[in-house]
């Protein structure tokens, strides 16, 4: 006789688990709602300052925000029943109060982003569905690698690469054009915080002589320097230099972090400020950021406009606003995209572009807890790139806006119009989301066999 075949059932999760899911499903669903009403009130009032009525729109606008948000929190119900309640509300959040913008500034672009916000949602919920457990990708680490080089060389072949506003950084396939970048950011996380791990005693013991110096062996830098140096000539001949610094930033602080040795991070630093130089000296457009950063008032009809006009509309916004929809709408180039934060400011003044700031300080306070939690190495680290990304993005482009940093032409994340932008963040959510589930669900396994 043969024996019965054996089918292997995934583990139910403890009693403890299940409590703790039903606990944090039920508050990310109560910040869903709040979400989501704020959202409308935004939407509500914008159309108010800007036509004096109502939206005609509105109920099926509501529709199919409730549609977008039950739909992931159901997959968070159904696929990540333990992970955090505050990642997917505030990126909710953000994204609505983007679209809001979008649509005050251009309702055909606000369409396009209410069709890429859905496509978002359905990566998010393919993300947790096909990545059940974040440890397994460190096994495709050095595929990672390879995919991000892959997707960064994509803008430069002929035929299929496109140059918009001095930068190389599309691709057209037919009717649709993206950016390959933005993924290849969550690549490069992957195969960091894949190789950091399992390189990382090594990279911390200095056994290498150099002069008077002890530093690690440099034959264990080699495939990263690599990659990180690969993505960085692509992009410095993409012009894309805004994602050249993210990828330098995302590069420093996750091995920092992998290692413990604050060298690293001053090394980093000195490294940044000399490629800086570099770049000053070498690239015209480099130079003209500069210079427009700082006197914009040297050419105001020109390369300065996007900056002073900027520096209007925070102005002109005061602490409270003037107002949803009753901003000066169109008078900044590509508002939408790279000066949305200024719009914000002007429309909701100090107070709203402070709970923007706000919101991603939590995001990225959630991010890095998650981080923290996590006893695992790969998932931990990753967790650290992944947050490390959306900060970090979103401070070089409010710091832009605000001429705290020269201005690059990175998005504000979830919240500026941009398809690639999008999809990619609710891919890198969907990530975080995992980790955070896998760290809770983990936990209860740790405390019984300690």
């Amino acid at each position: 006789m043969t024996a019965p075949a054996v089918t292997r059932r995934r583990p139910e999760p403890s009693p403890a688990v299940v409590a703790l899911g039903t606990r944090r499903r039920t508050t990310e669903l109560g910040l869903l709602v709040l979400a989501v009403l704020i959202i409308l009130g935004a939407y509500a009032l914008a159309s108010l300052g800007r036509n004096a009525s109502l939206p005609a729109d509105i109920w099926p606008f509501l529709a199919v925000l409730l549609a977008l948000l039950v739909g992931a929190h159901l997959a968070n119900r159904r696929l990540a029943r333990a992970a955090d309640s505050l990642l997917l509300p505030i990126a909710a959040l953000l994204n609505g109060i983007g679209y809001v913008f979008i649509a005050r500034l251009d309702q055909d672009l606000a369409a396009l982003q209410a069709s890429w916000t859905a496509v978002g949602i359905v990566a998010y919920v393919v993300t947790l569905l096909a990545v059940r457990d974040v440890r397994l990708l460190q096994r495709y680490r050095y595929t990672a690698g390879l995919i991000g080089v892959l997707l960064l060389i994509l803008p430069l072949l002929p035929g299929i690469g496109r140059s918009i506003n001095g930068a190389r950084i599309w691709v057209s396939v037919g009717p649709v054009s993206f950016q390959p970048g933005e993924f290849a950011k969550i690549a490069f996380a992957v195969f960091f915080a894949g190789y950091l791990v399992e390189r990382r005693e090594l990279l911390s013991v200095a056994t290498f002589r150099v002069g008077p110096f002890n530093t690690p062996d440099p034959k264990h830098f080699a495939p990263i320097l690599l990659a990180w140096g690969a993505s960085l000539v692509v992009l410095i001949f993409q012009r894309d230099l805004g994602s050249a610094l993210l990828f330098f930033l995302l590069f420093v602080v996750m091995l920092w972090v992998a290692t413990g040795r604050v060298s690293y991070l001053l090394v980093g630093m000195g490294l940044f400020l000399v490629g800086a130089f570099v770049s000053w000296l070498s690239f015209e457009h480099v130079q003209k950021r500069v210079s427009v950063w700082i006197d914009p008032w040297a050419d105001p009809q020109g390369s300065g406009y996007q900056i002073i006009q900027a520096a209007y509309a925070l102005a002109w916004g005061g602490t409270s606003g003037v107002g949803p929809g009753l901003g000066i709408a169109e008078r900044i180039p590509y508002d939408e995209t790279d000066f949305i934060f200024a719009i914000i400011g002007e429309e909701l003044g100090l107070l709203g572009t402070t709970a923007i700031l706000c919101a991603f300080l939590l995001l990225a306070g959630t991010g890095l807890r998650v981080a923290r939690e996590s006893r695992d190495p790969f998932p931990s680290l990753l967790a650290v790139g992944l947050t490390v990304l959306i900060a970090f993005q979103a401070f070089i482009i409010m710091g832009g806006v605000t001429r705290l940093l020269p201005l690059t032409g990175v998005t504000l994340p979830f919240v500026s119009y941009g398809g690639s932008s999008l999809v990619a963040n609710y891919v890198l959510l969907a990530l975080l989301v995992r980790i955070s589930d896998q760290t809770a669900r983990r936990a209860p396994e740790r405390a019984v066999a300690m």
